[in-house]
């Protein structure tokens, strides 16, 4: 079958699917690469990756590029879920005997929900479905297919899982797949270099992080590794296919979980002399950190959440705020960079651990963060919670543009405070002198960068004037239901 593998538009400008560990859309217009998808679409002959958000493709041009296929691949999302859904149907309107399969941590998750959406959605692909969608579009019945669930004589069929895949070293390079059929000038995240290149070099995830997305519902928690080979071979392959690349990206779940594998890859990326950037936990010692910098590592992205143990503790970090600040320090004495990402609203939050977390931030003086409103996402240990305990409200996790909203609320801690907070932390942080004096030294002496700093600020001040305007009249609505 002639296969489209689809990053939908689920909502203008949106990178909340397949390439987003943060299911989202961004304060500042980031796109990520459609990394899961390229693999597929690598080993299908006359096959497309088509990843609509990053290259401004509407739905209706959607519609008429699908015409030309017989089968098509969705990654869905859960705030994308309902758009995608409808963009299934119209496909399905304008060539009725078109195969339609959902795949994603939402679709992963919950397949019968999925299914029971629409009728338009022929089957799920359950987690890791790069060979149970090429099984398919090679003509393999939907019955002989591991880790598929679809309909079946008014019954849901769930055929056994698909066995994780521990040979990565046999997928194609992702690269291939983008030389084909993207443009990496449109995939642009405020604190990587533009343009950049992104892949794995690993799949997994052993930490036990009660809200992360991926390791729970998708990628599974057993750590898998590419070859440092291999990976140093897509390396140079990626680097002889975009000469104008100015970094690539190791977008693993956690790239720097091993120290003796860590070390070893280094030692095979540091003759290639290229600048390169990472995900990374607050564990690598020095020596670990120190390999990195020299084989050509400048930043690091970290998620630290939050700065108050009880919080750690409750959300199984694994991880102190004591070794964060070990972990910054000799981050700066290397000269490594690091961007720090910040939850507000886990389980045990106040208005005083916000403050903690605040000042935790401004200590650890990151060069770039990002702040999120806490989300529990179907399949978490964080879902699980909220819904025991009766957390989770009625309202929208996302607004009518894919940007996050507060759906949790706690005995003295409203949503809406929740929503003021993600907005009152971006503030504190970087309109302070240093941060101040940081940005415009980069603006100076790039003029690229001075214009995409530019864009950058309009969409952050505009998209915080419209969270400040839904704080102030959710509290006028709330003032008025109490008098």
């Amino acid at each position: 079958m002639k296969t489209l593998l689809l990053n939908p538009p689920s909502f203008e400008n949106f990178d909340g699917g397949a390439g987003s560990r943060w299911p989202a859309r961004r304060e500042i217009t980031s796109f990520w690469y459609p990394v899961w998808l390229s693999y597929p679409a690598g080993m299908l002959e006359g096959s497309r990756l088509l990843d609509a958000p990053s290259h401004g493709v509407s739905p209706e041009e959607t519609i008429e590029i699908a015409r030309a296929y017989d089968f098509i691949v969705v990654f869905t999302s859960t705030p994308g879920f309902k758009s995608d859904v409808v963009l299934a149907e119209r496909i399905k309107a304008a060539k009725p005997g078109i195969k339609i399969a959902f795949v994603g941590p939402h679709a992963s998750v919950l397949p019968e929900e999925s299914l029971n959406a629409s009728q338009a959605i022929d089957f799920v692909a359950r987690k890791e479905f790069e060979y149970t969608v090429v099984e398919f579009a090679h003509g393999k019945s939907l019955e002989d297919i591991k880790g598929v669930s679809f309909r079946k004589d008014g019954q849901f069929i769930h055929n056994p899982d698909r066995e994780q895949l521990t040979d990565l070293d046999s997928l194609p390079f992702a690269v291939e797949t983008y030389k084909r059929d993207l443009d990496i000038t449109k995939y642009n995240v405020p604190f990587l270099l533009h343009p950049f290149v992104a892949f794995y070099s690993s799949r997994g995830c052993p930490a036990k992080c009660s809200y992360c997305l991926w390791p729970q519902t998708f990628s599974g928690h057993r750590w898998r590794t590419r070859s440092s080979d291999n990976v140093a071979a897509e390396v140079r392959r990626a680097l002889e296919l975009f000469p104008n690349v100015k970094e690539i990206f190791f977008d693993d779940d956690t790239f720097s979980w091993g120290k003796r594998r860590v070390l070893d890859l280094c030692a095979k990326l540091k003759p290639i002399n290229f600048t390169w950037s990472c995900t990374s936990r607050v564990h690598p010692d020095y020596e670990m950190l120190k390999a990195m910098k020299e084989a050509g590592c400048r930043l690091l992205i970290v998620g630290f959440e939050s700065g108050n143990p009880t919080i750690l503790q409750n959300i199984s970090k694994g991880a102190s705020a004591e070794q964060a600040k070990t972990f910054m320090k000799n981050c700066k004495k290397l000269g490594l960079l690091v961007h720090g990402d910040f939850i507000i609203g886990l389980p045990g939050e106040t208005r005083e651990t916000i403050e903690e977390t605040i000042k935790f931030a401004e200590e650890l003086d990151c060069e770039t963060i990002q702040v999120s409103i806490a989300h529990s996402f179907p399949g978490t240990a964080l879902h699980d919670y909220m819904l025991t305990h009766g957390y989770l409200t009625d309202d929208d996790m996302f607004d009518e543009l894919g940007h996050q909203l507060a759906n949790i609320k706690y005995p003295g801690l409203t949503r809406h405070e929740i929503i003021d907070a993600v907005e009152r932390f971006y503030g504190r942080y970087y309109f302070r002198p240093r941060i101040i004096f940081r940005i415009v030294r980069r603006a100076i002496f790039d003029r690229k960068e001075r214009s995409r700093l530019y864009k950058e600020a309009k969409e952050y001040l505009s998209l915080r004037s419209k969270r400040k305007k839904f704080v102030k009249d959710a509290a006028t609505e709330q003032s008025i239901r109490c008098s």
